[in-house]
């Protein structure tokens, strides 16, 4: 499998590396999400050296390190008198970058961490010391989003402040997922995005080589296999008891968007609920969501939101597999798959909502704020806007076939005069997308999946 894009991410880290400064920078992100891919792939024409965080023993840890340092470097002095500590290995790597930049990776740092508790404060000394006077670049990463926060980036950390760039990686645009699958429709992309979502460790888990359902039935229902597990694994690395963390989630897949209605369903302390939902927006798996319209402030209050799975591989988990456990752990998992097959349209309803959306600036590049609407029972289901230029266009997404675009059009436009922003001297659009259409809307745009295929590129790198 070829490198897909990260070319923004690619981009900061050239300029770094271009730099004539000491760099330490923070790589973090959840796991699978493609952070030792990024460096990897940066590291290909670099001098550098790539240490990875594992459980072992202290004394194998640094056994492990000064063979590394004595390799690249063909120190004999380091084979015959091995560096003792850290306090060493800092010291050695600061004069070794003296006057070349030098790439130093240490991935998994929380591993580290955990086995060396004074690691930070040693690393803090030798910066301030030597290594802010040297060319190295030093990047701390780790897949352990809560560890990385408080071990690198919180100000109770003794690395507060010294580092020189940080970058959560996140997930692949919609777009790219068709670099992965070029032979898929995109009603079948539409089913991986709605299945794994765009995280590139679980998107090579499926064979591009037989179709989604395949797919899913032997990789995701079936026993034993990587992605089957995979959330309460991730849930268990990341969080001390997550067993709350799992009710919350059920609730949510299930349909209750409301912190009223969740804290009804899980009978958890709010300020408890609160915290926890917090912790879930960290790692990207829950999202808060208020009316589009309503601006960024709104959204940091509890009151009014509406919650939902943000990660899509999470929501078909806990909508599909979790609940099904039983028969999948008897080995039923053919019928499992039927009735998945049978129950799914509503699922990839929303999903198709948060496709487009998500892939909106292809469509529409000139507005740039985009979300959902709703208010005292009235829904649109994507709206986006433009500040600058009073642009406002309202849009409806149905997963169907052989839509009548010119009666939706007419519901959308009496929805639309519901919404309450710049109501004076603003441009109103409409537009619609759909499956397929039986009959277009005339004073409107349309798109069906073959006018988003065409849209959406091929084969990007």
């Amino acid at each position: 499998m070829k490198f897909i894009n990260r070319a923004l991410e690619l981009e900061f880290l050239e300029n770094k590396h271009g730099s004539d400064q000491a760099e330490l920078i923070v790589l973090y992100g959840r796991r699978r999400i493609g952070k030792t891919e990024l460096i990897t792939h940066f590291l290909k024409d670099k001098k550098s050296m790539y240490f990875l965080g594992r459980l072992e023993s202290r004394e194998d840890t640094i056994k492990r390190i000064n063979h590394l340092l004595a390799s690249h470097f063909r120190d004999f002095d380091v084979v015959a008198r091995p560096l003792s500590d850290w306090d060493q290995v800092f010291d050695y790597i600061a004069v070794k970058s003296k006057t070349e930049k030098t790439v130093f990776v240490f991935d998994e740092f929380p591993f580290l961490v955990d086995k060396f508790p004074e690691l930070p404060s040693v690393l803090q000394d030798k910066w301030d010391s030597t290594l802010k006077a040297s060319k190295v670049m030093l990047f701390l990463s780790g897949s352990s989003v809560g560890m990385m926060e408080k071990h690198a980036l919180s100000y109770k950390s003794p690395l507060y402040g010294r580092r020189t760039g940080q970058w959560f990686l996140r997930k692949l645009e919609p777009k790219y997922l068709a670099s992965f699958f070029p032979d898929y429709s995109v009603e079948d992309l539409l089913l991986v995005y709605s299945s794994l979502d765009t995280i590139p460790g679980y998107l090579v888990q499926f064979n591009r080589n037989i179709n989604v359902w395949e797919n899913i039935k032997s990789r995701v229902l079936s026993k034993g296999e990587f992605l089957y597990e995979e959330v309460e694994i991730l849930l268990r690395e990341e969080l001390r008891d997550p067993s709350n963390y799992m009710s919350i989630l059920a609730s949510i897949a299930g349909g209750l968007t409301t912190f009223s209605e969740i804290h009804s369903q899980t009978g958890l302390d709010r300020s408890m609920l609160s915290k926890y939902l917090s912790v879930l927006e960290k790692l990207a798996i829950v999202g808060k969501s208020v009316p589009v319209t309503e601006g960024y402030k709104k959204k940091l209050k509890a009151r009014g939101a509406l919650y939902s799975l943000k990660d899509n591989f999470f929501d078909f988990w806990f909508r599909f597999v979790y609940p099904n456990f039983s028969q999948l752990e008897t080995g039923q998992t053919r019928e499992v798959l039927s009735s998945i097959r049978r129950d799914v349209n509503p699922f990839l309803g929303r999903k198709f909502e948060a496709f487009i959306a998500e892939s909106f600036h292809l469509f529409f590049p000139n507005l740039p704020v985009v979300g959902r609407w709703w208010q005292k029972g009235e829904e649109i289901d994507v709206v986006a806007l433009n500040d600058k230029t009073g642009e406002i266009l309202f849009c409806e997404c149905k997963w169907q076939n052989n839509v009548d675009g010119s009666r939706l059009l007419r519901d959308l436009k009496e929805k639309s005069e519901h919404v309450s922003w710049r109501d004076k001297g603003r441009v109103e659009h409409y537009c619609i997308f759909a499956k397929s259409f039986s009959r277009r809307p005339e004073d409107c745009l349309s798109f069906s999946l073959k006018d988003i295929e065409k849209i959406l590129p091929k084969n990007n790198a």
